[in-house]
């Protein structure tokens, strides 16, 4: 990275001129070897930093051998300070063997030196305390980075499962009333025109809503735009979901009670649940004429009912092969509420849902 470089360009004059113009230094070469290569090693600290910790230690512990061989002075410059960021970058980015084997190394270069060089036990122990400190910094750090990455994908996976479920919602919906329309005007093209006519009418007025619908998921993926989104459905939307074309189930709609001052997302929660129940019904019933949707609200709670008067449907014994009902369940749980599905006491299927007005999850 650029501060790697940074710190680079800055060490490696430093300690040129700490060798040349020093004058407590011995075997100078050698000083300014030591003192000048290890330091290019910190552009690996972040990709290989047992490799670099072992081998700028190397150097250190190298610095003092000019003292086993007599010498007043070691070889050691003062730019070989850098040793300290290595702790924090061995437990940053490293692996736990390679933390393991580069303390190993540290501590026992860090011993080794403080023999040659006779120092007092107070002061190799604080040099290994501090060691550790800077250890455990790094650890701190990539701990806490890992946690925020951990953070954000689960974020990304609440996003995707959200747009899934509003894809499968929205666009499901539309495309069964297109499969059904187009159905029903196969049907009647030779025997009834007009009607033949009005479902094409239908499917292009549906047609057009799953493009619209499309577009506004499409454009709240789409990165640097502002997407233009079209007003939140509410509960007043459900009565659109009302037909009698062709030779669809006709659904009615019957809103009741206190459905004023909900919060959006109860709203919203309700719309889809009474589309998703209704598009189940006209895949699985079987045979169905009729679908009630009731909504009913007062002073605690929202409660909505899609009933057939199809066959029972396979469809709640079957959901494990898809995503309507689970989506449905998981919906109304994150509001703090309930949904229900199973066979009528006498014929059909039912599901009820059952929302707190605020929304808030129990």
């Amino acid at each position: 990275m650029w501060r790697d470089w940074a710190l680079v360009a800055v060490l490696v004059p430093v300690a040129i001129l700490e060798g040349l113009l020093r004058d407590n230094l011995a075997w100078r070469p050698f000083a300014l070897v030591l003192g000048v290569l290890p330091v290019f090693t910190l552009l690996w600290r972040r990709t290989n930093p047992l490799v670099v910790v072992a081998l700028a230690f190397g150097a250190h512990a190298a610095a003092d051998l000019p003292t086993l061989f007599g010498a007043e002075h070691s070889a050691m410059l003062g730019t070989n300070a850098f040793v300290i960021l290595l702790p924090y970058s061995l437990f940053r980015w490293g692996s736990g063997r390679e933390a393991a084997t580069g303390m190993a190394i540290m501590g026992g270069g860090h011993l080794a030196s403080a023999v040659v060089t006779s120092v007092h036990a107070v002061e190799v122990v604080f040099g290994i305390g501090f060691l550790m400190f800077l250890a455990a910094l790094g650890a701190s750090v990539r701990f806490r980075a890992s946690s925020r990455l951990r953070g954000t994908d689960q974020i990304k996976l609440r996003e995707r499962e959200l747009l899934a479920r509003e894809l499968h919602d929205t666009v499901a919906h539309h495309v069964s009333a297109i499969a059904i329309q187009a159905q029903a005007g196969s049907t009647l093209a030779a025997s009834d025109p007009k009607a033949a006519m009005e479902a094409l009418g239908v499917i292009e007025k549906e047609a057009s809503r799953t493009l619209a619908e499309m577009r506004i998921l499409v454009g709240a993926l789409r990165q640097g735009e502002e997407p233009d989104l079209a007003p939140q459905r509410g509960v007043a939307d459900i009565e659109r979901l009302a037909r009698n074309a062709g030779d669809s189930p006709r659904v009615d709609v019957e809103l009741s009670g206190d459905l004023d001052g909900l919060r959006p997302s109860v709203e919203a929660a309700i719309y889809r649940l009474a589309q998703e129940s209704i598009t189940n019904a006209v895949r699985h019933a079987r045979h169905a004429t009729r679908i009630d949707v009731r909504v009913v609200g007062d002073d605690g709670a929202v409660r909505l009912s899609v009933r057939d008067d199809g066959d029972a449907s396979p469809f709640g014994a079957g959901s494990s092969s898809g995503y309507g009902l689970v989506g449905m369940a998981e919906r109304a749980k994150l509001l703090g509420g309930t949904l229900e599905a199973g066979p009528a006491p006498d014929r059909g299927w039912t599901i009820t849902a059952v929302l707190p007005r605020n929304g808030t999850p129990t």
